[in-house]
């Protein structure tokens, strides 16, 4: 299984970004994906998941600006990233979950003020 994570950046605070992760040896369309991210210093944190059924969660801190997607046919997921602030500086990774949790290696986001 390999997850490739895409579209990292930088970008001006109030800024967007679209991170997409794209995968490979597994059925992609059963999976859960998620994306998270991991600022400096601090532990990593779930940030988007949306469910084989195609079910979202978010965490609170990105609700009404982050979107998570999927694309069964591309097997990807994306990240549409808004209103981007200083404090979503992080490293962004995505994660399949299947039985198994598999993830990509990471993608950085640096937002400056």
């Amino acid at each position: 299984v390999q997850l490739q994570a895409s579209g990292g950046g930088l970008v001006q605070a109030g800024g967007s970004l679209r991170l997409s992760c794209v995968a490979s040896g597994l059925a992609f369309g059963s999976a859960a994906m998620g994306w998270y991210r991991q600022a400096p210093g601090k532990t990593r944190e779930l940030v988007a998941r949306i469910y084989a059924d195609g079910s979202i969660y978010y965490a609170d801190s990105v609700k009404g600006r982050f979107t998570i997607s999927r694309d069964n046919a591309k097997n990807t997921v994306y990240l549409q990233m808004n209103s981007l602030t200083p404090e979503d500086t992080a490293v962004y990774y995505c994660k399949a979950s299947l039985g198994y949790s598999y993830w990509g290696q990471g993608t950085l986001v640096t937002v400056s003020s």
